[in-house]
């Protein structure tokens, strides 16, 4: 073991720089992200979990207790093995509410920030004798190897590259959720560099010493048996519980908390590391007994740590510098992880506690240099514990006082799954009185050097004679869940801290309050959080919370307020410690009391019932069913329905009723009342303001146009045990209401008829009479004038008859009295006649006509109730044009139709009744100038003839007016059909 210190140095730094150079490789994307994602890596990271203990401490574990070396590997098999159980509960916490160390979940279940910060000293005065272990077994290979008078000082020089490469690529984020990639990677590297080498130093042994394993066979069965005679093996106590402290330290060191829940890829990784990372853990185990042997048959142990063994196997240098490659791969990636994740507990629960970061314009970039000097500080910190100690130490004395002392928190982190009924007193007194037995009986000793004090209690004295370890895990823990249950069982449990245990317990979902904020929206919250934290980031981080919402900053729902305040309490719980986070929130973002009721918030409960049905089991799974049966049954049935809370609150919107109203139940669920869109605010707060139960036909206009709605309210009389509210049905009654009209217009034609066989009595012999003497004027005289004036009379008496005719025919079922079959009719020639016709009235002669009609193409149709239809609407366009407007007829042709339109600059008609006009006896004339049977007529005329009609009031790009567009069929030689079915109205 002469290696030179400079080429120490040179395969050292060699390894450091791999680690560099993977770290710059994954930065800058030469590794595929998929690669990195890959569960593999993952279980390779969680490999960081084999300290220098797996290299060094093992082997000094076995040479002293044969086979008991195992539970290092069995215990963190167990952990994971237990997984669903265990580990995915703690993920969930730790992802839903941004918890990232010990001392966050402790402090988040138990509602008390300096919970948080005693978790955190006990894991600092913990941690110290593994970060000492680990710079002890660099130290002690160095020597081993070069013969240096100053190891310590070497090794400082390692523990500064290695918090170089921690401060580089691990501490970059000021976020401590911020998933590291680089640091994942390199992790991965180490674990497969630590395995790599250790099976190449169990394959030599095997292989290069022995002569392959019935060669070792034959020598453990003859000069090695003495050897494993001599070796104390555990008993079963011992062993159970090494096997306990390893399994907890599995999952409540800080680098490995920080790696099982914070680095977590996701539950499938994790899941899938229960059967991966004990593979791993089995072929980093194998080589360990393999070592020890060939280390005993060279028979070069005399005065050599047996932590050491791997250094005698050979003179050759290569196998020297497996040893160390292997004991630096280990110390090196836990030394990385330990400061990362103790730094960040350290900042949260120390430093930004007693200097709470309040308005600092550069807090990002404050946390970010603060948690790098706290990432050098804790590795310095484990060099400093190493030269405090001195170097006598075994491994396995630091290694078990620090799993020790992290097992005081066992008790602690199973009530927080299991234990509701758990609080901060009972906790706190039994950490308490753990942690002094485990500081007096193996903390302390190692510090002064002088004998364990272990605390005996009576009726154990069997423990005085057994391992120091041994009995100060025993009585501590004992002591510690003893005390933790008698006192949380006579202490009162506070109201947060059982909220909290909703929210910690393997199938609980938390039930928030359904409470007001005092912030009316997004923009408040930047203004009331930039005096804590300064406009610049007060703006970041809600800005960050609302996108991750997908919500708008004016969202003023106080259900939306609510998802949003726990968002950023949870993404400054990640920034800042949990602790710290609730402290800001509580202060600048406040619930309003205003002395209401507090109620559960449903909706978020709902929510989280879906999120969590897949872990519900038995009967709590049963009940699930049946209320997401309930729910699916509200939520399609065919009639609109919303619930609203006490409090106005709306808690449901169903699919009926957002097809209806065409507003998406997620973007108004948790709204007050006042706060919906137009018009359902007003509607809504219509039938809950009334005592009555029932509003019927209530018109509305939305998108679709004018309905009729019909609402049934049902009150829900609440209690202390049952939520109060009311439940709106929205049943959708326009068909209803239109058949209704028709039934009424229907009546209207009846009596119409009955009115017209009347008119058409009295008038039609007066007619004849007219039309007779009209007729005998043209044999009486020769005088041109007179003859021109009786054919007019003649034509107009016609004209009466044809209208007598019409209104009998509109009034029985809506047909036109058969008369001339259609024919070609040229609509220029008959706006011609049209005018004419008006020009005879004195009426309206100070109104100008412009006929833009062209002759082609013909419409099929009779021209002599063209012309009338016509005259009407020519007669309505005078009647309400303004002294000198101008009327314009004109005629726009498609490819089967042409479209006729009349427009006057009259002053309009109101939407109100521009729907009404073709009914009868519906008239926007004064009383006694109009009747209200002119478009009722025209109507009819125009659907005998397959066409439409339209009102535009204002025509399109005018100011007012009115423009009434008829479209009929073009006129097709030899057929008899028609392309246009009869029209609506």
């Amino acid at each position: 073991m002469t290696t030179s210190l400079g080429g120490l140095f040179l395969l050292g730094g060699g390894y450091l720089g791999l680690l560099f150079c993977c770290a710059m490789a994954v930065e800058r994307g030469w590794i595929p992200a998929r690669l990195l994602r890959h569960p593999l890596v993952y279980t390779l990271a969680l490999g960081v979990y084999a300290s220098a203990w797996a290299t060094y401490g093992s082997m000094e574990l076995v040479s002293q207790v044969g086979y008991g070396y195992l539970t290092y590997y069995l215990g963190v098999a167990g952990a994971f093995l237990l997984a669903p159980v265990l580990l995915l509960p703690v993920q969930r916490m730790a992802r839903t509410y941004q918890l990232y160390s010990l001392a966050d979940l402790f402090a988040f279940r138990f509602r008390s920030r300096w919970v948080g910060t005693l978790v955190t000293l006990v894991s600092i005065a913990a941690i110290l004798p593994l970060l000492a272990l680990q710079v002890q077994s660099m130290g002690d290979s160095i020597y081993l190897l070069t013969g240096a008078g100053s190891p310590a000082l070497l090794a400082l020089a390692f523990c500064a590259l290695i918090a170089l490469i921690a401060i580089l690529f691990g501490a970059r984020h000021t976020r401590l959720q911020a998933r590291h990639d680089t640091l994942l990677g390199v992790i991965a590297l180490e674990s497969l560099v630590k395995l790599a080498a250790m099976l190449m130093l169990g394959g030599f042994a095997l292989f290069g010493i022995f002569d392959g394993s019935a060669d070792l066979q034959t020598w453990l069965d003859g000069p090695g048996l003495s050897r494993q005679i001599a070796v104390t093996p555990l008993d079963a106590g011992q062993w159970r519980t090494l096997l306990l402290l390893f399994f907890a330290a599995a999952f409540l060191t800080p680098h490995m908390f920080h790696m099982v829940f914070t680095e977590t890829l996701s539950s499938r990784s994790l899941l899938q590391a229960g059967w991966s990372l004990a593979l791993y853990m089995l072929l980093l185990a194998i080589p360990i007994p393999l070592i020890l042997w060939g280390a005993q048959y060279q028979g070069n142990l005399a005065g050599l740590n047996p932590a050491y063994l791997a250094f005698s196997l050979s003179n050759s240098s290569w196998i020297d510098g497996l040893a160390f490659i292997a004991g630096l791969a280990a110390a090196s990636g836990t030394l990385i992880i330990i400061s990362l994740a103790l730094s960040g507990m350290i900042l949260n629960h120390l430093v930004l506690l007693a200097r709470p970061p309040t308005q600092r314009p550069d807090l990002y970039r404050w946390l970010r240099w603060l948690r790098r000097a706290l990432v050098a500080a804790v590795i310095l910190g484990g060099w400093l514990f190493y030269r405090l100690i001195g170097f006598h130490h075994d491994l396995t004395a630091l290694g078990l006082t620090a799993f020790v002392g992290m097992a005081q928190c066992l008790p602690g982190l199973l009530a927080i799954l299991y234990w509701p009924g758990a609080n901060r007193k009972g906790m706190v007194s039994g950490l308490v009185v753990g942690i002094i037995i485990w500081l007096l009986g193996l903390w302390f000793p190692l510090l002064t050097g002088q004998p364990a004090q272990v605390l005996i209690p009576p009726g154990l004295e069997a423990l005085a004679d057994e391992p120091a370890w041994y009995a100060v895990t025993l009585v501590s823990l004992s002591a510690n869940i003893l005390v933790f249950i008698l006192v949380a069982l006579i202490s009162k449990t506070s109201e947060g801290e059982r909220a909290a245990a909703e929210a910690c317990s393997v199938d609980a979902v938390i039930r928030p309050k359904r409470l007001p904020l005092a912030a009316a929206d997004g923009e408040e919250f930047k203004r009331h959080l930039a005096v804590a934290l300064g406009e610049d980031v007060a703006e970041r981080e809600v800005s960050r919370a609302l996108a991750s919402l997908k919500q708008s900053s004016r969202d003023s729902r106080p259900y939306a307020l609510r998802r949003l305040r726990d968002r950023i309490q949870a993404n400054l719980s990640g920034l800042m410690g949990p602790a710290v986070a609730e402290d800001i929130v509580d202060r600048f973002l406040p619930y309003r009391r205003d002395g209401r009721v507090v109620t559960d918030d449903i909706h978020f409960v709902e929510s989280r019932l879906e999120a969590y049905r897949s872990r519900l089991t038995g009967m709590a799974r049963e009940l699930d069913g049946l209320r997401r049966h309930h729910r699916r049954t509200l939520t399609q049935l065919p009639i609109g329905l919303c619930a609203f809370g006490s409090d106005d609150e709306l808690l449901m919107w169903n699919q009926a009723l957002a097809i209806l109203s065409g507003i998406d139940g997620e973007s108004v669920v948790g709204a007050r009342r006042d706060c919906l869109p137009s018009p359902w605010n007003e509607l809504l707060g219509r039938i809950l303001d009334n005592q009555n139960s029932h509003l019927y036909k209530q018109p509305v206009e939305l998108d679709q146009g004018l309905r009729y709605l019909t609402l049934h309210k049902a009150e829900l009389k609440g209690d202390e045990e049952e939520r109060g509210g009311s439940v709106i049905l929205v049943e959708d009654h326009s068909e209803m209401k239109w058949l209704e009209d028709e039934l009424v217009h229907a009546a209207r034609l009846a009596s119409i008829g009955q009115l017209a066989a009347g008119v058409a009595h009295e008038i039609g012999n007066p007619i004849t009479g007219i039309s007779s003497l009209a007729q005998n004027l043209r044999y009486d005289t020769d005088d041109p004038v007179v003859l021109e004036s009786a054919e007019q009379i003649q034509t107009l008496t016609e004209r009466v008859s044809r209208i007598v005719s019409s209104l009998v025919g509109f009034a029985h079922g809506g047909r036109h009295v058969p008369g001339e079959p259609f024919a070609p009719v040229d609509l220029k020639r008959i706006t011609d006649e049209a005018l004419h016709l008006i020009h005879l009235a004195r009426s309206g002669q100070d109104v100008v006509y412009r006929n833009d009609c062209f002759s082609e193409p013909f419409v099929s149709g009779d021209a002599q109730r063209l012309s009338q239809v016509l005259v009407n609407l020519l007669s309505n366009a005078r009647d309400a044009s303004p002294p000198g407007s101008e009327i314009v007829i004109a005629t726009q042709a498609d490819p089967h139709g042409v479209t006729l339109s009349v427009t006057d600059q009259g002053r309009g008609i109101d939407a109100e009744i521009r729907d009404q006009l073709f009914e009868p006896f519906i008239t926007t004339k004064p009383p006694g100038e109009g009747t209200g049977l002119g478009l009722p007529l025209v109507y009819s005329i125009i659907v005998e003839h397959h066409g439409q009609i339209h009102i535009d009031s204002p025509p399109p790009g005018l100011e007012c007016g009115t423009r009434i567009s008829v479209w009929l069929p073009i006129h097709i030689e030899d057929s008899d059909s028609h392309h246009e079915p009869d029209s609506d109205r």
